[in-house]
């Protein structure tokens, strides 16, 4: 893992030095520097059908410094790339807050993070690299635990291991935690959990010791640092990926964007898990376990109406589950099985889901 760290840091430098020489040979020449980059339009967005997630497509737009509309873009391009070549010759990391704030010191000027966010996905598009390996991240607020030890490679910290178990509430999912090592596994499946009172009760009655599993709580949609590592247990370890979260469309949508990425950031691979698995709360689980619900609302609905369309549902397990939402327009929470007992979904609801889902 450090060997390849080092290698793609060392690639990220030289394609940032690269466009740099690239902008100088054109003022050389006496023109207006420009800089292409792939376009991160809807209308650029395609589904994969082999790596199963959204790419983005052959469309390219320009940036040019000569015009007036384009100069703003350009220019923050250009400090970005020089940001992120200090972050990297001094072996520091960034949140996307602190990239916000930082340009000022150098007389650039972002409206809004959002304005700020989407240069830096500009630049990811440019260098076909996730923000992550060039030491940007987002704030943490994902965590996991589980019997797995791993090693640190970040600096200050190399050599370090740690079990993933040792704190009763879970270790969050940072940078760090990302690009560790992974040294000894003692689990065989992942379970990847919504809501963190959920994470806190799995925790609490034992599940990573009597279903062998590492949780992972999401904090909503989870996190790409979060996706990420998902992607590397199921890869790198070989562990299935069971997917909990609560019984709406915007639950089905967190698994799925897990399964086969965000439009959003389809100009990064290797951030989705094709093969892991959404095992509830499905609108049957409503049905069969009678569960407490809330009726949908109009935004329900239309959410439901889109994901109905959306390519990434269109097989028959997703498209099913979508159109008995619809005719039940009810919802429910992953605490909904509270119910029959605080340990219900420990002790009947998973163990069942993991006999139908595995077999």
């Amino acid at each position: 893992m450090a060997r390849k760290v080092e290698l793609k840091r060392r690639q990220i430098l030289a394609e940032i030095k690269s466009l740099g020489l690239n902008i100088c040979e054109q003022i050389d020449g006496g023109r207006f520097p420009l800089i292409e980059i792939p376009s991160r339009s809807s209308a650029n967005i395609v589904y994969d059908e082999t790596l199963r997630q959204y790419v983005l497509g052959p469309k390219r737009i320009k940036r040019y410094s000569k015009n007036i509309r384009h100069v703003k873009k350009f220019s923050q391009l250009v400090w970005l790339a020089y940001f992120i070549r200090q972050l990297m010759l001094s072996n520091k990391s960034s949140t996307l807050r602190d990239v916000y704030y930082s340009a000022e010191a150098y007389g650039i000027f972002f409206k809004s993070q959002q304005e700020s966010n989407e240069i830096i996905a500009d630049m990811e598009a440019l260098l076909d690299t996730a923000r992550e390996e060039f030491h940007i991240f987002p704030e943490e607020r994902s965590a996991i635990f589980g019997e797995l030890l791993v090693e640190y490679t970040c600096p200050g910290y190399e050599g370090r291991r740690v079990w993933l178990d040792s704190h009763p509430s879970g270790i969050m999912i940072g940078p760090s935690l990302v690009s560790a090592e992974f040294v000894e596994c003692k689990a065989e499946r992942v379970i990847v959990i919504e809501s963190g009172g959920m994470f806190d009760r799995f925790i609490e009655e034992q599940v990573h010791k009597r279903y062998k599993a590492i949780l992972i709580h999401t904090g909503g949609q989870a996190p790409r640092s979060t996706r990420w590592l998902i992607r590397r247990l199921n890869k790198e370890l070989g562990l299935p990926v069971y997917i909990f979260t609560d019984g709406d469309p915007w639950g089905m949508h967190i698994a799925m964007v897990i399964i086969s990425g965000s439009a959003h950031a389809a100009h990064i691979k290797d951030l989705a898990t094709p093969d892991a698995k959404w095992i509830g709360v499905w609108p049957d689980d409503i049905i069969k376990y009678k569960l407490p619900t809330d009726k949908m609302n109009d935004q329900d609905i239309k959410r439901l109406k889109e994901l109905e369309k959306d390519v990434r549902y269109q097989n028959k397990f997703w498209q099913s589950k979508v159109k008995l939402f619809l005719k039940l327009r009810k919802k429910a929470e992953q605490q909904a099985f509270s119910r029959y007992g605080l340990t219900y979904v420990v002790d009947n609801y998973l163990p069942d889901k993991l006999s139908e889902i595995e077999g």
